[in-house]
């Protein structure tokens, strides 16, 4: 244990003074080795003592590096607390983004502290600063690898990151008079399509600020975080991949100009709605100069034991997203030559496709009731099986449903919509030849056709039309869904079309022989859930029913995510 620290995991055998931090305790573990060798000969040069070397070498004192994460919004109530509380600002959030940026910066230079254990505050800056405190002991407990960064989501303006860096000051983690010392870092999370094209002038002034600039030369790089679900679900999935390809280029070009490197953190999901697909392939098609040697990707729970559960699986997994970070590091890749011959024809698309999918999803009258009763989407929210509610606020509203529930409703109900809709109209009146060029010769372009394409594979009409008639309303049913239905057709042919194939994967025979295996397992789930589904809704409250609902959820996810 370091100094430090409230109190070590079990009682000490011998008493002595704490180590300072993991080096002096691998330093002392070094000399024992070498001591034992040089006396006893080779049969300690591999044994359990060079085994927790390695532990201690890897894992320090700290096991795993853990993230902070909170909306830009409780920060924004938080330090509006503060600074009216203590006189500063009566108005915080009342503020244009230069006046915010000034006061920040102000504080930031200031060795005043703003809290008072004798002032009032609401209950929310007290359970966020109670949260900074935990963080700064167990940075002081375990060292400063424990927490690196505090990931700030919905940032759309520099003054977000800049209060966390007060908030840090709080609690004694960020020092007016060496920012540079500052073990965390504030990164932005892009989210949305709108905040990914507002990114770059984003980071820009972030990295004007002297305080955030410090933090940032001191660690030789700026992390961000971009949102690959909200994105997919505010502007379709082509519409996402394009936003991030262009603000991924974006940024490395701002951190290059402020001399840093960029490490982007990926907040990919398992399923391709939510940036899932091959993670080899993912990573081979970033943009140039995004990777450099390091890059972060989330691994979604419902992947996680798939991916992971199994050492020979994961042993798999880790090596093709090493090999896939080599390559695109050492590699002298051409997106750079492939965005300047076809980027134009690649917004031209992506503009197309977030039009008919805009069109659908937040511009067609009773689209919302249609997709309330077209998928289990009440079901997946009544039964808990998710970690977080699945709407952000009480509405039915679908810019207020989190992306989790969205893309997993319309998977439940074999529409997969977030993983195609909107291609097959954007590719209307194209150049099919020019568009099965950039598939052959464009890792970007030709990930996204295959993931789609997987997504299709998996998606079936029929069932989606059964479970249209959980649909009250008869001609609403028939006109939102022969819409997507006549959707999915376009960009069925579409993709055919680019790909040159007779049929959906006609070209990865082996993904589409272990779908095909998995179907016949899914079919006959989907209609049970359907039937429960109907009998719930007209009232049936037996428990069976519910568990049934459950075991059907938990089989069709299962069958769909093994699939591919």
């Amino acid at each position: 244990m370091r100094r430090g620290a409230a109190h070590s995991p079990r009682r000490a055998a011998v008493a002595a003074e704490a180590y300072p931090g993991p080096d002096a305790f691998e330093a002392d573990l070094r000399i024992l080795r070498d001591s034992l060798v040089s006396h006893h000969g080779e049969v300690f040069a591999d044994d359990r003592l060079n085994d927790l070397i390695t532990a201690v070498e890897i894992f320090g004192f700290h096991m795993a590096t853990l993230d902070l994460r909170q909306n830009s919004d409780v920060h924004e109530r938080v330090v509006a607390d503060l600074l009216k509380t203590a006189g500063v600002c009566d108005d915080y959030s009342a503020l244009d983004e230069e006046g915010r940026l000034a006061v920040l910066a102000a504080e930031l230079t200031s060795p005043r502290l703003l809290f008072s254990p004798y002032a009032d505050y609401t209950a929310e800056t007290l359970k966020e600063r109670a949260i900074l405190q935990a963080a700064a002991a167990a940075l002081e407990a375990f060292g400063p690898q424990a927490i690196r960064t505090h990931i700030v989501s919905k940032t759309d303006a520099a003054s977000d990151l800049l209060e966390v860096y007060l908030l840090l000051k709080e609690v004694g983690l960020y020092r007016p008079e060496d920012p540079a010392a500052c073990s965390i870092q504030a990164a932005p999370l892009f989210e949305t399509i709108e905040d990914l094209r507002a990114s770059r002038p984003t980071l820009e002034r972030l990295l004007k600020e002297p305080s955030a600039l410090a933090v940032a030369k001191a660690r030789g790089v700026q992390e961000v975080m971009i949102g690959y679900s909200d994105s997919n679900k505010d502007g379709s999935y082509l519409t996402s991949g394009w936003e991030l390809h262009e603000a991924s280029r974006a940024l490395v070009e701002v951190t290059r100009a402020a001399g840093l490197k960029l490490q982007l953190f990926h907040g990919r999901g398992g399923t391709v709605g939510r940036g899932g697909g091959s993670a080899f392939a993912g990573v081979l098609a970033q943009p140039e100069g995004t990777v450099q040697g390091r890059i972060r990707t989330t691994e979604q729970g419902e992947v996680i034991a798939n991916k992971y559960g199994e050492p020979e699986i994961a042993l798999r997994n880790l090596d093709a997203l090493t090999c896939g970070a080599v390559l695109a590091s050492l590699g002298q890749g051409r997106d750079q030559a492939f965005t300047a011959e076809h980027g134009a024809t690649l917004s031209d698309l992506s503009a197309r496709s977030m039009a008919a999918y805009r069109k659908l999803v937040y511009e067609t009258d009773g689209f919302v009731d249609y997709y309330r009763a077209a998928t289990p989407i009440a079901e997946i929210a009544d039964l808990k099986i998710g970690s977080r509610p699945s709407s952000r606020t009480v509405s039915t509203r679908i810019e207020d449903l989190r992306a989790i529930p969205w893309v997993f409703s319309w998977s439940q109900s074999r529409v997969m919509l977030p993983g195609w809709f909107g291609f097959g109209s954007a590719v209307q009146g194209c150049d099919m030849g020019e568009l099965k060029a950039m598939a052959e010769a464009w890792p970007f372009f030709k990930t996204l056709v295959q993931n789609m394409e997987m997504v299709m594979a998996k998606s079936d009409m029929t069932i989606a039309r059964r479970y249209a008639t959980l649909v009250s309303d008869a001609g609403l049913a028939a006109a939102i869904f022969g819409e997507i239905r006549d959707e999915w057709q376009r960009t069925h042919d579409a993709i055919l079309a680019i790909t040159g194939h007779d049929k959906l994967l006609g070209g990865q025979p082996e993904l589409d022989r272990l779908i095909r295996l998995r179907m016949p397992y899914v079919e006959p789930l989907n209609h049970v859930q359907i039937e429960l589904i109907r009998r719930r809704r007209a009232g049936d409250e037996n428990p069976r029913v519910r568990e049934g609902i459950l075991l059907a959820i938990n089989g069709v996810a299962a069958g769909l995510r093994n699939s591919g």
